[in-house]
This record gives structure tokens, sequence and C-alpha cells, in this order.
């Protein structure tokens, strides 16, 4: 749940810094995909911290 959490926060922010920066929407789309991706890899870092460490 953390790793889902963590793309659509990623994704969210990646698009409105797309948007803010006036791109297209494929710039809004990439950006979007990216920074969801690596929230998502980020929060599945986390998961697995906090599963060990209980």
């Amino acid at each position: 749940m953390i790793v889902l959490a963590g793309f659509v926060i990623g994704a969210l922010w990646g698009g409105f810094l797309a948007r803010r920066r006036k791109g297209n929407r494929f710039d809004i789309a990439q950006y979007a995909l990216s920074f969801g991706i690596a929230f998502a890899l980020l929060a599945l870092f986390v998961a697995i911290f906090l599963d060990r460490l209980t």
C-alpha cells in the first residue's frame, strides 16, 4: 500500500511540476510517470525497511 501511495504522490508532483514549467501534455505525462516510478521505488525501500524493523 505504501508503494502505491508513493507512486500516486510522485505522479501528482511530477505532473504539477511539468505543468508549472509550461510543458505540453507529453511532457506532463513523462514527468508524472518518471516521478511516479521514482517515488514508488523509494517507497518500496521504505516498506522493506519497516518490515525488517519489526
